[in-house]
């Protein structure tokens, strides 16, 4: 029994994590190669597993549906990832500073990440609705010359989905940061300002430069769910008007489950992988290279 313990002892973390492990390699890793697979295939309303190269890419090419949707991902993710960034810093460095009520604030600004992005959706849709939203409220006040429909504005509905989504995403990276800050030494700041150092220039040059492996981590997080976006999209804008707000995600399912096109949007989602790869891929062989 002696002889056979360190045995157990080395297989039975094996054994525990192996059910799991099979389960991920075949539901993720698996429908990822049959997802690929499709893309070169003759799949339309049913598989069909002719093979046809790349011809479903080239019909996304030819698509101005599908041009249309990568233009507005460039756009929102942009918008989307540097908005965020840029609020979610901001109210971490304001409430660094200890203000008064802090936890009721921290709560408020955490509160978005509480709901899910159908129920965000859905609100700002009723707020930016020119007829009983924001447009509306001003103008029963007397703003009768104010506008806002930028929800019905085939230019400008994107940036619609931009501030539903920022709105719920700063909150997370305010959190982020500002456990980050939490850790920064006070020697650090004090140091700075017995050498003259105005708060904005301590944080600008000293405090947020030594926070880059959280700037890389959020943006890894953030550019994420800026590619995967679909249930915000189809809950605020349903894609439109027209198809003005597609975006990767919601052409997929257009494609695929409503036209019956299933080779072009597995080929579209194949699209989607690659550019979530092109991001995480660089992040964890910069990850691995600092632990070598």
């Amino acid at each position: 029994m002696s002889s056979s313990s360190p045995q157990q002892a080395a297989w039975l973390p094996k054994l525990v994590i192996a059910p799991s492990f099979v389960l991920s390699l075949l539901f993720i890793y698996g429908l990822m190669a049959w997802n690929g697979y499709l893309s070169v295939s003759a799949s339309r309303l049913l598989p069909n597993y002719e093979f046809v190269g790349l011809q479903h890419y080239s019909a996304l090419l030819d698509s101005d549906r599908f041009r249309v949707a990568m233009t507005n991902m460039a756009v929102f993710g942009f918008c989307f990832i540097g908005g965020a960034m840029a609020l979610g810093v901001l109210l971490a460095i304001l409430l660094d500073q200890k203000v008064r009520g802090e936890g009721v604030l921290r709560t408020i600004y955490l509160y978005p990440m509480a709901i899910s992005f159908i129920v965000t959706g859905t609100a700002w849709k009723w707020i930016l609705n020119p007829g009983l939203g924001l447009e509306h409220l001003m103008r029963s006040w007397g703003f009768t010359s104010f506008s806002f429909d930028w929800l019905v504005q085939q230019d400008m509905a994107i940036y619609c989905v931009v501030i539903a989504g920022v709105w719920q995403s700063a909150g997370f990276v305010m959190a982020l940061f500002l456990a980050a800050l939490r850790g920064i030494d006070d020697s650090i700041i004090k140091a700075a300002q017995v050498d003259g150092a105005s708060l904005p220039t301590i944080y600008w040059r000293i405090i947020l430069p030594s926070l880059g492996p959280v700037f890389f981590s959020t943006l890894l997080v953030v550019s994420h769910l800026a590619i995967k976006s679909f249930d915000l999209v189809m809950a605020l804008t349903a894609g439109g008007p027209g198809y003005a707000t597609d975006l990767p995600a919601t052409f997929m399912y257009a494609t695929a489950f409503t036209r019956g096109q299933i080779g072009v949007g597995a080929a579209s989602a194949t699209v989607m992988l690659a550019t979530v790869a092109a991001i995480v891929v660089p992040y964890l062989y910069s990850e691995l290279r600092g632990k070598r």
